[in-house]
C-alpha cells in the first residue's frame, strides 16, 4: 500500500533580522523535535534475545522476543509465536524482516521467534531423542513465555505461523495442540513433506520413507488433516506461484476445501526467498490481529 504524502513546501531565503526574541523559536523547535524522538523511541517495540530451557533436551535455547510499544500499559497481549526455516536460527525473522517492530506495534502482539535447529521441522523425532522441538515450543517455551510475560494465558491468545519448514511446523503444532494455539498459518510452507522425502535431512529424523511409510504420514500436513475439525483453528495459508513448494500448497487448499475447513488461502507472485516472505509476514500479521481482537474486523 502506498502512503500518501503532501506536498513538501519550499522555503525561499529570508533577509529578516534575527533579534534575540527570533533566535528563541529555532533553538525551540530543535527541543521539540529532539522531544518528538525521545517519545518515538520510547513507545516503539522492544527486541530482546532470550535465552529458556528444554528439559526435554536437556539445553539451553536462544529466543527472540518482540514487545509491542503498548506492553508497559497492558493488562495483557496476544502472542505470535514466529518460526523459522531450514538452515535458519531464531534471529532470521528479525535480522532479514526488521519491520516486524512495525508490526508488532501495528497489530498489537508479542512476537515470539524461537530456534528451532536447522533441521528439526518441529517434530519429537521418533529416532533422535535429541531433537524434540515439538515438546519445546509447544509445551516449554509457550509455558516459559507464560510466566515470564503478560500474556493472554489461552489459545485465543495464542497464533502460529512460520515460513517453509517453519509454514509445516507452525501447521503441525498448531493441530497437534489445539489446546494451545487458537490459529496458525503458513507461508511457503512445505506441508507435504513426502514429495520432497529425500531432502533436508528428513530421514535422519523419521527414518526413510520407503521403510516408514506410516511414520511418514503420521509426520506431514497432508496426513493430519482428520485431526482437523472444521472451524476449530483460524488458519492462513499463502504461497508464491513461482515457488517449489506452491503444488503442494495449492493440493493442501483442495484438500481443506474438499473437507470444509474454513481457511483463508492467498497466492499471488513470488519465489522461496526473502522478498517474498517480508510481504507475506504483512499479510499474516494483520489476519491474526482480526484473530486477537474480532471486535475490530
Amino acid at each position: 500500500m502506498k502512503m500518501m504524502t503532501s506536498p513538501t513546501e519550499l522555503m525561499t531565503p529570508s533577509t529578516e533580522v534575527m533579534t534575540p526574541s527570533t533566535k528563541v523559536l529555532p533553538r525551540l523547535c530543535l527541543l521539540l523535535f529532539l522531544l518528538c524522538i525521545s517519545v518515538s523511541v520510547a513507545l516503539a517495540a522492544q527486541v530482546d534475545t532470550i535465552l529458556t530451557r528444554s528439559e526435554a533436551m536437556a539445553k539451553d535455547l536462544k529466543a527472540v522476543v518482540i514487545l509491542p510499544d503498548s506492553y508497559a500499559d497492558r493488562d495483557s497481549v496476544p502472542v505470535l509465536y514466529l518460526l523459522h526455516g531450514a538452515g535458519g536460527d531464531y534471529a532470521n525473522w528479525i535480522k532479514r524482516v526488521p519491520a516486524l517492530k512495525e508490526l508488532a506495534d501495528r497489530y498489537q502482539m508479542m512476537v515470539v521467534c524461537p530456534d528451532g535447529a536447522s533441521d528439526s521441522w518441529y517434530w519429537d523425532s521418533p529416532l533422535d531423542p535429541a531433537y524434540r522441538y515439538e515438546t519445546y515450543v509447544a509445551k516449554e517455551l509457550t509455558s516459559w513465555i507464560d510466566a515470564q510475560y503478560k500474556t493472554i494465558k489461552g489459545r485465543h491468545g495464542r497464533a502460529i505461523t512460520g515460513l517453509s519448514m517453519g509454514g509445516h511446523g507452525a501447521l503441525y503444532l498448531a493441530i497437534k495442540h489445539q489446546d494451545i494455539f487458537g490459529a496458525a498459518g503458513s507461508t511457503a510452507g512445505g506441508v507435504d513433506i513426502r514429495a520432497f522425502a529425500g531432502n533436508w535431512r528428513m530421514a535422519n529424523h523419521l527414518g526413510l520413507y520407503s521403510e516408514n511409510p506410516d511414520r511418514w504420514e503420521q509426520h506431514t500436513i497432508m496426513g493430519m488433516l482428520h485431526l482437523l475439525p472444521p472451524g476449530s483453528l483460524s488458519l492462513i495459508i499463502d504461497c508464491g506461484i513461482e515457488d517449489f513448494f506452491y503444488k503442494v500448497n495449492e493440493a493442501l487448499h483442495a484438500q481443506l476445501l474438499y473437507r470444509n475447513i474454513p481457511h483463508t488461502y492467498i497466492t499471488g507472485p513470488g519465489k522461496h526467498e526473502w522478498p517474498y516472505w517480508t510481504r507475506s509476514i504483512r499479510a499474516q500479521m494483520q489476519y491474526f490481529h482480526y484473530f486477537f481482537y474480532p471486535a475490530e474486523s
